[in-house]
Protein backbone atom coordinates (compact mmCIF):
# COMPACT_ATOMS: atom_id res chain seq x y z
CA UNK A 1 0.00 0.00 0.00
CA UNK A 2 1.38 3.46 -0.87
CA UNK A 3 2.49 5.79 1.89
CA UNK A 4 1.82 9.53 1.87
CA UNK A 5 3.88 11.94 3.93
CA UNK A 6 3.16 15.66 4.02
CA UNK A 7 5.83 17.99 5.35
CA UNK A 8 5.04 21.27 7.11
CA UNK A 9 1.38 20.32 7.56
CA UNK A 10 -0.54 23.11 9.38
CA UNK A 11 -1.18 22.22 13.02
CA UNK A 12 -4.71 23.67 13.02
CA UNK A 13 -5.75 21.50 10.06
CA UNK A 14 -4.17 18.44 11.67
CA UNK A 15 -6.08 19.05 14.91
CA UNK A 16 -9.33 19.56 13.01
CA UNK A 17 -8.86 16.24 11.19
CA UNK A 18 -8.21 14.50 14.52
CA UNK A 19 -11.33 16.07 16.04
CA UNK A 20 -13.53 15.10 13.08
CA UNK A 21 -12.08 11.57 13.06
CA UNK A 22 -13.02 11.17 16.72
CA UNK A 23 -16.53 12.52 16.08
CA UNK A 24 -17.00 10.07 13.18
CA UNK A 25 -15.41 7.12 15.03
CA UNK A 26 -12.66 6.87 12.41
CA UNK A 27 -8.91 6.68 12.59
CA UNK A 28 -6.82 9.63 11.50
CA UNK A 29 -5.88 7.72 8.33
CA UNK A 30 -9.50 6.83 7.51
CA UNK A 31 -10.64 10.43 8.02
CA UNK A 32 -7.81 11.79 5.87
CA UNK A 33 -8.59 9.36 3.05
CA UNK A 34 -12.30 10.23 3.23
CA UNK A 35 -11.55 13.97 3.07
CA UNK A 36 -9.19 13.56 0.12
CA UNK A 37 -11.71 11.41 -1.79
CA UNK A 38 -14.45 13.95 -1.08
CA UNK A 39 -12.22 16.80 -2.22
CA UNK A 40 -11.25 15.02 -5.42
CA UNK A 41 -14.90 14.33 -6.15
CA UNK A 42 -15.81 18.01 -6.10
CA UNK A 43 -14.58 18.90 -9.56
CA UNK A 44 -17.53 21.11 -10.41
CA UNK A 45 -17.35 24.79 -9.50
CA UNK A 46 -19.43 25.89 -6.49
CA UNK A 47 -21.96 27.71 -8.66
CA UNK A 48 -22.60 24.59 -10.77
CA UNK A 49 -22.97 22.36 -7.68
CA UNK A 50 -25.50 24.82 -6.20
CA UNK A 51 -27.44 24.93 -9.48
CA UNK A 52 -27.62 21.13 -9.62
CA UNK A 53 -28.72 20.93 -5.98
CA UNK A 54 -31.50 23.46 -6.63
CA UNK A 55 -32.61 21.55 -9.72
CA UNK A 56 -32.85 18.32 -7.73
CA UNK A 57 -34.79 20.09 -4.98
CA UNK A 58 -37.34 21.75 -7.24
CA UNK A 59 -37.78 18.77 -9.57
CA UNK A 60 -39.21 16.60 -6.79
CA UNK A 61 -42.86 15.79 -7.21
CA UNK A 62 -45.31 16.14 -4.34
CA UNK A 63 -46.82 12.76 -3.39
CA UNK A 64 -50.54 12.56 -4.22
CA UNK A 65 -51.48 11.88 -0.59
CA UNK A 66 -49.44 14.80 0.79
CA UNK A 67 -51.37 17.38 2.79
CA UNK A 68 -50.39 20.81 1.54
CA UNK A 69 -50.74 23.72 3.94
CA UNK A 70 -52.02 27.08 2.77
CA UNK A 71 -49.77 29.48 4.66
CA UNK A 72 -51.55 32.68 3.63
CA UNK A 73 -54.28 32.46 6.30
CA UNK A 74 -51.69 31.58 8.93
CA UNK A 75 -49.61 34.63 8.07
CA UNK A 76 -52.66 36.89 8.04
CA UNK A 77 -53.77 35.54 11.40
CA UNK A 78 -50.32 36.14 12.83
CA UNK A 79 -50.22 39.71 11.47
CA UNK A 80 -53.66 40.48 12.90
CA UNK A 81 -52.49 39.67 16.43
Amino acid sequence: MPLLQVKDFPVDVYEEIIFEAQMQNRTMAQQTIMLIKKGLGEKLPNRERRRLALERTFSREVPPNAKLVDYVPLVREDRDR
